[in-house]
């Protein structure tokens, strides 16, 4: 006799048949039902930062920071720390990754002093410094500090070159992101920052790893000691590649502090840009910091007097040495106008020197990556959150001009920025590092924007709410960062974009498209379009969009999200597009108006806020552009 069993399982009522057999056949093997079998294309997007220091970097450690790597990895992944400083911090939102970019230029020195390491007294620089910092007292610090910079960094020389101090101190800071990186959870890359400065003027790159420690540390890190030359830093990585079948790129940044260097039209020995040097250069720099803590790099308003939002965050006024700013500098320092010229390297030299990709990072010399306005850390450890002016008050430029403010850029000018978003297939090292190489990334000033951008010819208004957006943009098209090369017959490139807004933070304002483009008589280009906008604005008879309400309330430091939009989505086709003119564009995402940091600092601390400060802004994300060239069209 058969006996049925009823039994619960999970709320469901199975039958269990004694004797009965299991079902009569099992799927055949080769059935899909899965439909994302075949997906390969990059699925995540991932915040992260490319440009944080701790107490292992000279100009941190001697100035007041005490954290170190691993302190900046416990805090990235969201975990609890106490600052310098002695403020408790934490993050709203863990980061996905981290890049912590100690100065390779005597790295580790402050952690050295304070342990009294054997190294130093191996030197006769280093017994004279560490019987300076000896007493450990801020003062000894500022004095240690001074000599390294006065011995050292203003000389490029290096005081420690005697010893073996690389040797010893790089496998910690390699063996920090070894400890902390969880592949698919949170990825620690290796890295440090080259910090070239020839006369003050800002050259500095940050040196990424695609491999772990048992390859980089089959190196050591190549510094402004051995030379301030980019091209001499791009030997060393050909180098690095060919001796150990690694990977490795270089992240430029500050533009705007080099005083027309960065985006120079000759090489750092005055030789005019070549094929040779053009194609090195796209090759071992795809990506460019384009905002950060000391300013804004995208565009300048002298540069782009027509784009309403060119004012921002801008530094303007000088660089690190003595060296007064001038206007003919800077279409050399900002990111659009580089973009620009480098379409007329390309139609001289067949290779384009300046087609590189965006990012966003902070440039915190406190081991903490708050780029967060409500929650922001400073530049260096004396600034970090206090009531003290310092924090408003520290000059950051300026200084070879001590009795002339006119040069002079304040702590208070600094910006809260920014992150660096990938588009990847997953959290690891390897998915990441080749984000950042193919150029798939875009920078925010700090906010947590969502930003999807697809170029193609032959989309269609309706792909913009397609279920299979992601797929059918690949499949269809290029992403940002990449290039289109060709469109058959009459076709016009064509842009989607979909932005999402921090889900944390502000609604959108609008979704604008920035093309630049070369014409056949080498004039160069630009326009913004602005192409979906929230509050059923109206464009004036200019074309110009009516600015989005501003609700921020500085007594309070609040604003209302009941204005904006939580999803923009846009589709532009390009109204003057020539097959037969170089053309880039990119995204840039705006959100509605929210309070500076300077804004809760006042409601905090009570802190006296310059006046030329203003109370709110306008925070943004920039995407790398898609170019189009006539000279590879197929």
């Amino acid at each position: 006799m058969r006996v049925t069993v009823p039994f619960v399982c999970f709320g469901f009522v199975v039958s269990a048949a004694y004797g009965q057999d299991a079902p009569n056949s099992a799927p055949d093997p080769s059935t899909e039902y899965s439909p994302y079998l075949a997906d390969s294309y990059p699925n995540l997007v991932l915040f992260g930062d490319t440009h944080l220091h701790t107490a292992y970097s000279a100009d941190a450690g001697l100035v007041g920071a005490t954290l170190t790597p691993d302190d900046a990895y416990r805090f990235a992944k969201g975990e609890k720390v106490v600052s310098s400083m002695g403020v408790p911090a934490r993050l709203q939102r863990p980061l996905d990754w981290l890049v912590v970019t100690d100065h390779a230029e005597n790295l580790g020195l402050p952690i050295a002093l304070e342990e009294d390491s054997p190294l130093l007294k191996e030197s006769s620089w280093g017994q004279k410094i560490s019987q300076i910092y000896a007493p450990r007292t801020v003062e000894s610090a500022q004095k240690s500090y001074d000599t390294w910079m006065t011995d050292g960094l203003n000389v490029v020389t290096d005081p420690l070159g005697d010893v073996a101090f690389a040797d010893v101190m790089w496998p910690r800071v390699t063996e920090a992101a070894e400890r902390h990186n969880a592949p698919g959870a949170f990825t620690a890359l290796i890295g440090y920052e080259w910090t070239s400065g020839p006369n003050g003027n800002n050259l500095h790159r940050n040196v990424v790893f695609r491999d772990g420690k048992e390859r980089a540390d089959l190196v050591l890190p190549f510094s402004a000691y051995d030379s301030e030359d980019p091209e001499a830093l791009w030997d060393w990585m050909e180098a690095y590649e060919t001796n150990t079948g690694g990977n490795v790129l270089a992240i430029p940044h500050n533009g705007n502090l080099s005083n027309g260097l960065m985006f120079d039209d000759v090489t750092l020995q005055g030789e005019p840009i070549g094929a040779d040097y053009a194609a090195r250069r796209a090759r071992w720099e795809p990506v460019y910091e384009i905002t950060q803590i000391k300013g804004d790099g995208e565009t300048h308003p002298m540069l782009s007097p027509n784009d309403e939002f060119a004012d921002y965050g801008t530094w303007d006024k000088g660089s690190f040495g003595p060296e007064p700013k001038t206007p003919e500098m800077l279409p050399r320092e900002y990111a659009r106008e580089a973009w620009k010229r480098g379409m007329a390297y390309e139609a001289t030299l067949g290779v384009n020197p300046f087609q590189f990709g965006v990012l966003g990072s902070t440039d915190s010399h406190t081991a903490l990556s708050s780029a967060q306005e409500d929650n922001f850390f400073g530049k260096v450890a004396v600034v970090e959150p206090t009531a003290d002016p310092i924090r408003l008050e520290e000059r950051i430029t300026g200084r070879f001009t001590p009795n002339d403010s006119a040069d002079d850029l304040l702590h208070a000018d600094g910006l809260a920025a920014g992150l660096a978003a990938v588009w990847a297939g997953e959290n690891t090292r390897e998915a990441i590092w080749d984000a950042l190489k193919r150029k798939e990334v875009y920078a925010t000033t700090g906010t947590r924007i969502r930003v999807r951008v697809f170029a193609g010819c032959e989309f269609e208004e309706s792909d913009l709410v397609r279920s299979d957006f992601d797929s059918y943009g690949y499949n269809n098209g290029v992403p940002m960062g990449g290039n289109l090369d060709a469109c058959s017959g009459d076709g016009v490139p064509t842009v989607m974009i979909r932005a999402l807004r921090d889900p944390d933070g502000a609604n959108l304002d609008r979704v604008q498209v920035v093309k630049g483009w070369r014409e056949a008589n080498g004039t160069l280009r630009e326009r913004v379009f602005d192409v979906a906008w929230s509050d059923n604005r109206v464009p004036g008879e200019d074309g110009k969009l009516p600015p989005v309400e501003n609700t921020v309330d500085p007594e309070t430091a609040t604003w209302r999200n009941d204005i904006g939009a939580a999803v923009l989505a846009g589709f532009w086709r390009d109204p003057e597009f020539s097959q037969d003119q170089s053309a880039f564009y990119y995204a840039r995402v705006i959100e509605i108006p929210t309070p500076r940091w300077t804004t809760y600092d006042r409601l905090v601390f009570g802190a006296i806020v310059p006046d030329w400060i203003e109370d709110s802004h306008q925070e943004r994300a920039y995407t790398s552009p898609i170019w189009y060239s006539p000279l590879k069209r197929k």
